[in-house]
């Protein structure tokens, strides 16, 4: 678990935020510009540059400058970090919920 502990940190942090992920679910459907993406946030483009520099810093994210037009576009190799902790955890957990359920079955049987 420790391998992943700088890398998900910043990774986690930039997911924490409701705006950056509306940018995530966004980018899921293929790169956009700066400008289509800050749209449907009512606040000052400093503000949503913010959050780009958020998502791009913890690598979610890459920027690409063509003429005036920044555009975004999702970074993948950053999600299977993502889904290696996660999939370390749910195998902990449902082995952890298994022996749970197996005690309390156990325990149920010799109330019988």
């Amino acid at each position: 678990m420790e391998q992943y502990s700088d890398p998900l940190d910043g990774i986690f942090q930039a997911l924490a935020d409701p705006t950056r992920r509306a940018v995530l679910a966004r980018l899921g459907r293929g790169p956009a510009s700066i400008s289509d993406l800050a749209g449907p946030f009512s606040m000052a483009l400093p503000s949503f540059m913010k959050h780009i520099h958020a998502l791009e810093g913890s690598g979610l994210i890459r920027t690409q400058k063509q003429g005036r037009v920044r555009t975004c576009a999702i970074e993948e190799s950053r999600f299977a970090a993502i889904e290696a902790w996660m999939s370390t955890q749910r195998a902990l957990w449902q082995g952890r919920t298994d022996r749970l359920e197996q005690f309390v079955t156990s325990a149920e049987n010799k109330e019988k």
